[in-house]
């Protein structure tokens, strides 16, 4: 059963990579796709999987990527350690994705979904987060409307949100938020596999409707430079969190991922300025407000 699962698992995460791809192109006319098909060794150096990483660019989505892997084999007992398992063997599939819009007004978007088994423990995870850059109230609560949708079958929205709030965090300045937050979740396993698998299913396919419904509403919206340089100034903090906290980047790393494909997360153009603040009555400090934990729904 458990192997019947994981490989309707891949099945399922390719297709959803087709899908949000060819949305994407519906959106940006002029976007450009660059896929690489990729392989990796295991720790023994053995054949250990690959994916299907997609790299775009284009008018709308300033870069993003939209990735799927199949992975297994050895890893380094010191690795095993960290992720609670006995045996250094291991196997995982997912999603991953990071869509960073060229327009202030339109939110970044990270969103994940993974199947996980090391040694005889068995796990499910993912979620996905909204990291908005201009204080548009209506977005914030229509993403986590959908999401709450999606969640209340199954009775775990408030349980997912809490932990999306307190996991894409910078603690170092200050327990900031890098977003607004979404739905998060992580060493997921009920006992009950079957279940398991169709509720993460079900989620992730909640993705395009959570998301692109907001880029089409404004993407075509007007911005200044203010907007932009707030925009950029926030990419920043995007990459800290990514760098310093991901456990995501750090798992594809310390697994012998491939590190292009890991550090696609990272914005194009990003910027720093020393004790960056915005402008005194400005929508941008009005914006840096919502960077904490609050109720949207």
């Amino acid at each position: 059963m458990l192997e019947q699962l994981k490989d309707e698992f891949v099945k399922h995460v390719r297709g959803l990579q087709d899908e949000i791809t060819a949305k994407m192109h519906e959106i940006d006319a002029k976007l450009e796709l660059q896929e690489d098909l990729w392989e990796r060794e295991d720790y023994e150096s053995n054949p250990g999987g690959g994916g299907i990483t997609r790299a775009f660019t284009g008018d709308i989505f300033e870069n993003a990527g939209v990735n799927t892997s199949v992975v297994h084999g050895a890893i380094s007992p010191e690795f095993a350690k960290k992720i609670g398992s006995s045996d250094a063997r291991m196997w995982a599939s997912g999603i991953s994705l990071i869509i960073h819009p060229k327009n202030p007004k339109v939110p970044t978007c990270h969103a994940n979904f993974r199947m996980i088994q090391a040694g005889d423990k068995f796990w499910f995870g993912g979620g996905a987060d909204l990291t908005p850059f201009y204080p548009i109230e209506e977005d914030f609560e229509y993403f986590h409307g959908v999401w709450k949708e999606a969640c209340d079958p199954y009775g775990i929205y408030q349980e997912f949100k809490d932990k999306c709030d307190d996991y894409f965090v910078n603690k170092h300045r200050n327990n900031e938020m890098r977003g607004v937050g979404g739905i998060f979740f992580d060493h997921y396993n009920t006992g009950d596999t079957e279940a398991d698998f169709k509720m993460v299913k079900d989620l992730s396919n909640q993705f395009i409707r959570s998301y692109f419904p907001i880029v089409e509403k404004r993407l075509n919206e007007k911005f200044d430079s203010e907007d932009e340089d707030f925009q950029l100034h926030r990419r920043g903090r995007y990459v800290e969190f990514n760098l310093l906290h991901d456990r995501g980047t750090m798992f594809g790393l310390q697994s012998n991922g491939r590190t292009d494909s890991i550090l696609i997360s990272l914005p194009a153009r990003v910027k720093y300025s020393y004790r960056y603040a915005p402008k005194k009555g400005s929508a941008h400090e009005k914006m840096m407000e919502y960077y904490f934990p609050k109720a949207w729904v």
